[in-house]
């Protein structure tokens, strides 16, 4: 159904949905999450899992003070496991919600350099 759609986001009622064929009432519970920042990411995957590691770029300034060259350390704080079928849903929607703000607000330009100040 999405792939027909796509500036639709499938909200987890619509996976649900098109998972059993029927309609199901999903309740989310968000009274133990977590918000944690992000501006980094590294993933990896086995045969069956998909492993997406999130965390923080930092610079070590202790280098630097040291005449050394500038380091990065990339702190690594949430690791999310899922299945290739979850990361593929995963995928689309977010194509989907960055499609919609590129719409909205203009192309994301991922090259630092090409970015207008």
């Amino acid at each position: 159904m999405a792939e027909n759609q796509p500036n639709k986001i499938v909200s987890p009622e619509d996976q649900a949905t098109q998972q059993t064929g029927q309609q199901v009432r999903l309740r989310i519970d968000e009274r133990t999450m977590t918000t944690t920042y992000a501006n980094a990411f590294r993933t990896n995957g086995t045969a069956e899992e998909v492993m997406l590691d999130f965390g923080v770029n930092l610079v070590n300034p202790s280098q630097q003070q040291e005449g050394g060259s500038p380091e990065i350390v990339f702190q690594v704080n949430n690791r999310v496991i899922m299945n290739y079928f979850s990361a593929k849903r995963l995928a689309l929607t977010l194509g989907q919600l960055i499609h919609r703000h590129e719409e909205q607000f203009g192309t994301l330009e991922l090259d630092v350099s090409k970015r207008q100040k």
